[in-house]
């Protein structure tokens, strides 16, 4: 199967269930997504000590792409409106959740650089004395 076929699949709720399911999916995969990019955020400003901030930034923005992409696919495969029991309103929330992951992955990679350029200028000082 391809990853095509997989994701319309998924999308439209599998090959059992009512038309929720692709959105209830898609919903939990950008839960999840900003679950993990909080967590690398909290990560990256020195809140929890394990685990690697970048690792989970990447992981963060990768799910919340998936996550966007199955809220969307639903939305382009689903029948009807609001309200018939499809998931469009489902998959119109995973949308922004998705979207939320991707931007908490990318502004812990940014805190992350600074940190590192941060960490490296105070080492080269300590180590070659001050410059000014």
């Amino acid at each position: 199967m391809s990853a095509t076929n997989v994701l319309t699949v998924a999308a439209e709720g599998g090959v059992i269930g009512d038309g929720r399911t692709g959105a209830n999916l898609a919903l939990g995969v950008g839960l999840i997504g900003v679950a993990i990019g909080w967590l690398a955020l909290a990560r990256v400003a020195s809140r929890i000590s394990t685990g690697n901030a970048r690792t989970g930034a990447m992981s963060a923005m990768a799910v919340g792409l998936v996550g966007t992409a199955l809220a969307a696919l639903h939305l382009a495969t689903s029948s009807g409106g609001p309200g018939t029991g499809n998931g469009i309103v489902g998959a119109i929330a995973a949308i922004p959740l998705g979207l939320i992951a991707i931007a908490l992955g990318w502004r812990t990679l940014a805190h992350s650089r600074r940190t590192e350029r941060t960490a490296d200028r105070f080492e080269h000082e300590r180590e070659f004395g001050s410059t000014s």
